[in-house]
């Protein structure tokens, strides 16, 4: 199985040898980046730097002229009787100026009903930082609010949004963030019944995760990043780094059962597992690289984020954990707890999966039918798949404040709460013909505009923009239509005619389409790229092309799984109060490509823990039936006992209120459970059962002759250091021929 000269053996070998040097390293690494991050704080993206297409272009105009945006706010004042409208109105407009924290208050606007009057201003200063200042305003209007009884009052804008998924969104993903390490570790304490074994891996996930968090906080000052990549970075570092440690540990603990030695124990773990997770590891981190290719830089910091923790986690799984390995000995399991499971497991595993596997061999072909066909049957319903960045009322329930007051204002003023922005750019914005044509479009009676239209005008840098509200609910298809309007017919007519001028159509609506537009140019490079180099790295992994053909086959089954699933949950409701929440109708826009890379990369554990497992019984001479059953029978329960923390870990970001993070967390989980239980419990050895001795076959020019098929003792191991093993019973006999003595009884 390894290579004459495996990294990982050799890795593990120093670290082994040079424990107090692997051990300060980690240690001082964790907290340098710790100490660098914090003191260089995480710079979050702009607003112009999520922007695509010619939206994308109406953002950055104005950010790179040097426009300071202001926060806008609206206050929707609603009465059945018309008589305690103005007082309230007054009360509301001479409150908030009280604040001193609020200018351009315009001129109140009231609805056809006579009813609904709506309140415009914007708050000073940068508009990243009005959730900070917005309290007294709203403080202002809950006293008008109280003081008028009868009537109803609404507020909302970028501040009062922002500050409300601060105090409540934002504190609820950091709890939830932090939920996932306890239970992690109560998982592992249940998996090896003994406190320091689950530390271990929670240990080393957690300080891969505080390492590149700081790291991200320093890398953020030359490319800003998403809000949510810590949380990103956070799910990745967990799975990753309690997978490769787990997969690690468990190996070093079965050879301990099966009768070794400490040091040998601990070499076969470097030499296999080690192995395994610098292979898994390393597709991991090309996965995610894929996602520099979407062209946008939402997902460029994603893949910062990702691939710092994972490379990290790889880095101490393979020195500081056999550093510590070597260092407690069986110590690690000291802390046993009664009546929980021990990691001494029978040699032939667990007595489920037994029963299971001698079904799916004894009949591999029905099994693969049943198990593809369950799979094709879950990935049905991505035929309709629809994407959209989702607005207020689609993230959050219907019964959130917050969005309550969003429905309120949209009713009484359609398009209001998320208008089209126009910004337009002239040699003078000053000039006759620049007046007479923002003039025109803002005057524009068509009745696919709302009301009220907002124009502002910037002289300093010859810039316009004017705010104006869509028909419809700001996403419906009545809303796509009076953009399409606005931009093919209204604006060539207005402002598309200023001489020497340009115009472009910006707004969250406009923003969304063109997000999905350049989603759908970039997601098949994404995916051609994952998938090539994928198949590459199996194809030099395992010297085989028919194992890398069916790996990529076996993972694309996996995620169409889990696209149909988000599917039928998000877009058609199946289940969806199972969740506790309603379907939005669509995927939010980003949601399935990072959910491609993410699990293309992560069912990379699983596969090559279990394959180089099936390929080391190949390499000592067993049939390829025998080594399917042996390989599945030693790694189911460490596969099954990592799924179970991934999936656990993924469904705590299921109970947040926002549908991404709903998403995100049925997603992943979906697609590891499946992954980890029909694929590699099912699928998997049912086809490599199949195909036979083909599973074994590559081109001669590729690899030049062929090992022999007889049971000979492989080298597994050429080195761990020395490359021989020292002590008495040894007698500096290379580690190889003993394991392969000591499994054929001689």
């Amino acid at each position: 199985m390894a290579s004459k000269s495996n990294l990982a053996a050799a890795l593990g070998g120093w670290s082994a040898r040079h424990r107090v040097a692997a051990i300060g390293g980690w240690l001082l690494l964790v907290i340098v980046t710790m100490l660098i991050g914090s003191m260089a704080g995480q710079v979050a993206m702009t607003q112009a730097e999520y922007g695509a297409g010619e939206s994308g272009q109406a953002t950055r105009l104005l950010a790179n002229a040097g426009v300071a945006q202001s926060a806008q706010e609206l206050v929707l004042v609603h009465a059945t009787a018309t008589a305690s409208l103005a007082p309230a109105v007054h009360g509301v407009v001479s409150g908030i100026e009280a604040t001193g924290r609020v200018q351009d208050v315009r001129a109140p606007v009231t609805a056809a009903n006579g009813r609904d009057v709506l309140i415009q201003f914007a708050m000073k200063g940068d508009r990243n930082k009005a959730a900070d200042q917005v309290q007294p305003v709203l403080n202002a209007v809950a006293a008008v609010r109280t003081a008028y009884p009868g009537v109803r009052i609404d507020e909302f804008g970028d501040a009062t949004a922002n500050k409300w998924f601060n105090d409540t969104i934002v504190k609820d993903a950091k709890r939830a963030e932090w939920t996932v390490v306890p239970l992690a570790f109560g998982i592992l304490l249940v998996v090896f019944g003994a406190l320091v074994a689950a530390l271990l891996p929670v240990l080393l996930a957690l300080t891969a995760f505080l390492a590149a968090n700081g790291l991200l906080a320093l890398i953020s000052h030359a490319m800003h990043v998403d809000q949510s990549a810590s949380s990103v970075m956070l799910l990745m570092g967990m799975a990753v780094g309690v997978d490769y440690c787990l997969f690690y540990l468990r190996r070093e603990r079965e050879e301990r059962a099966a009768g070794r030695d400490r040091e040998t124990a601990l070499r076969v773990a470097a030499a296999t597992s080690g192995r395994s997770v610098l292979i898994s590891g390393m597709t991991v981190l090309v996965a995610m690289a894929g996602m520099f290719l979407a062209g946008m830089q939402l997902f460029a910091g994603f893949a910062v984020a990702t691939i710092s923790v994972v490379l990290i986690a790889i880095v101490g799984s393979v020195t500081v954990l056999p550093a510590l390995m070597s260092l407690l000995g069986d110590k690690v399991m000291f802390g046993r707890v009664p009546f929980l499971s021990r990691t001494r497991r029978p040699a032939q595993g667990s007595r489920f999966w037994k029963m299971v596997l001698d079904r799916v061999l004894a009949r591999p072909g029905l099994s693969a039918a049943l198990a593809a066909g369950f799979l094709l049957a879950l990935a049905s319903p991505v035929i309709g798949l629809h994407t959209e960045t989702l607005s207020i009322p689609q993230i959050l329930p219907a019964s959130t404040p917050i969005v309550q007051s969003y429905e309120r204002i949209m009713t009484a003023f359609p398009g209001g709460p998320a208008p089209a922005v126009v910004v337009v750019k002239a040699p003078d914005i000053q000039s006759p013909a620049a007046k007479q044509a923002i003039a025109a479009l803002a005057g524009s009676h068509s009745p696919a505009l709302g009301q009220p239209i907002v124009v502002n005008v910037y002289p300093a840098v010859n810039l316009a923009d004017i705010q104006i509200p869509l028909a419809g609910s700001g996403t419906d298809a009545t809303s796509q239509r009076a953009l399409t309007t606005l931009h093919d017919t209204i604006v060539p007519a207005t402002v598309g005619k200023i001489p020497g001028g340009q115009a472009f159509v910006g707004g969250s609506l406009a923003s969304s389409l063109d997000f999905n537009n350049q989603l759908k140019h970039g997601i098949g490079p994404v995916f051609v790229f994952v998938m090539g180099i994928t198949f590459v790295l199996m194809l030099v992994a395992f010297g085989s092309i028919v194992i890398a053909t069916t790996t990529i086959a076996l993972n694309l089954l996996s995620v169409g799984a889990a696209y149909g699933v988000l599917v039928g949950v998000f877009q058609h409701g199946w289940g969806a109060s199972l969740l506790g929440t309603t379907a939005p109708g669509a995927l939010e826009s980003w949601i399935p490509l990072f959910i491609f890379v993410v699990l293309f990369g992560l069912s990379m554990d699983y596969n090559v823990f279990v394959v180089s497992r099936i390929k080391e019984g190949h390499d000592r001479g067993m049939g390829t039936k025998e080594a399917v059953a042996h390989g599945i029978r030693s790694t189911a329960g460490v596969v099954t006992s990592a799924a179970v923390i991934m999936v656990a870990v993924f469904a705590v970001f299921g109970t947040l209120s926002m549908q991404q993070f709903k998403q995100l967390s049925v997603g992943l989980a979906v697609a590891v459970l499946l992954d980890a239980t029909v694929v590699r419990g099912v699928l998997l050895p049912s086809v490599m059962t199949l195909l036979g001795d083909l599973n074994w076959y590559r081109p001669r020019w590729l690899s030049g002759p062929r090992p022999p098929q007889s049971p000979q003792p492989p080298q597994l191991l050429r080195s761990f250091g020395s490359g021989e093993l020292s002590g008495p019973s040894a007698s500096r006999r290379p580690l190889s021929v003993i394991m392969w003595r000591h499994q054929h009884g001689h």
